[in-house]
């Protein structure tokens, strides 16, 4: 289906044209109607599907329609990366339409706060949130909930995992009864049905993908003791020519150890980012990796 099908706020057009969207995927097809239709959604599609444009352009085109000068739509997240990510997503579908957002997460400093307060008691459109400090703000006692026709959950099997299940209730229960409710996640396990149960009314279930590679993705595995792991990952990338790439390890530690093996790699320019960098920091690494600045 190709998005000039859908009858969509032209001002949001042309940020879809803007983005480089033209046909949509099949998460995209199967939810967006969905969710203009103002139906609750539970949707099972892993990273790279489009899920994230899925909820964004009918969102943003029902706050187009029903602006109240109020916030109109929460987003939760598990992590401040992926708020900041969705964030600047946003920002590029609505570039045209005047819809407002703003990302709240934790890690900065007293002035972060103030600036994030200003936006949540002027009428930010979206906000896009983690739980705990998004709750933090919540329980001031600031923030006028009552305008709230949206209420998604991303990466819910994540959150859940990281223990923000109360979290999510509690900022639930400050949130107006009559709402459309949307829940992605990568996996549908027990625990997802079950929150899903106490959330939405009546939803939609969508499946795509399930137990499979995002398309594109090779997926591999290597039997191999801990003390070899920098010289396999070494060996994989050598003579290669990748513009990018990233690679996780399991603690920071390992991360530290991993930057100043790969730092000897010629072709290669190798920054780590964890825990012991501070917030500014770890968003300018973000910078300049997406700006291809390292």
């Amino acid at each position: 289906m190709k998005f000039k099908a859908l009858n969509l706020h032209p001002s949001l057009h042309e940020g879809i044209d803007a983005m480089g969207y033209e046909e949509t995927t099949p998460v995209q097809e199967q939810t967006i109607p969905a969710i203009l239709n103002k139906k609750d959604i539970i949707a099972c599609a892993q990273t790279g599907t489009g899920k994230t444009a899925a909820f964004l352009i009918p969102v943003i085109h029902n706050l187009l329609t029903h602006r109240s000068g109020k916030i109109g739509a929460i987003i939760i997240v598990p992590t401040r990366e992926l708020a900041i990510q969705i964030d600047q997503h946003l920002q590029g579908i609505a570039y045209f339409s005047g819809v407002s957002s703003k990302a709240i997460y934790g890690g900065g400093d007293g002035q972060g706060f103030d600036v994030e307060k200003k936006a949540l008691t002027t009428g930010v459109d979206i906000v896009v949130a983690t739980p705990g400090k998004f709750l933090q703000h919540l329980n001031m006692g600031y923030i006028d909930t009552s305008g709230v026709l949206h209420f998604i959950l991303d990466e819910a099997d994540r959150m859940l995992d990281m223990g923000f299940s109360d979290d999510i209730m509690r900022i639930e229960s400050k949130l107006p009864k009559e709402k459309q409710t949307l829940m992605f996640s990568a996996t549908m396990p027990g625990f997802i049905r079950k929150l899903a149960h106490r959330l939405l009314h009546d939803p939609i279930e969508i499946n795509l993908g399930l137990a499979k590679p995002a398309e594109g993705v090779i997926q591999a595995a290597y039997m191999v003791n801990d003390k070899d792991k920098n010289l396999l990952i070494a060996s994989l990338l050598k003579g290669k020519a990748l513009n990018s790439i990233i690679i996780f390890a399991a603690t920071k530690i390992a991360v530290k150890q991993l930057e100043q093996h790969l730092q000897r790699l010629e072709g290669f320019t190798t920054k780590a980012m964890h825990s012991d960098l501070d917030q500014p920091t770890r968003e300018a690494t973000l910078n300049q990796f997406k700006n291809r600045g390292f």
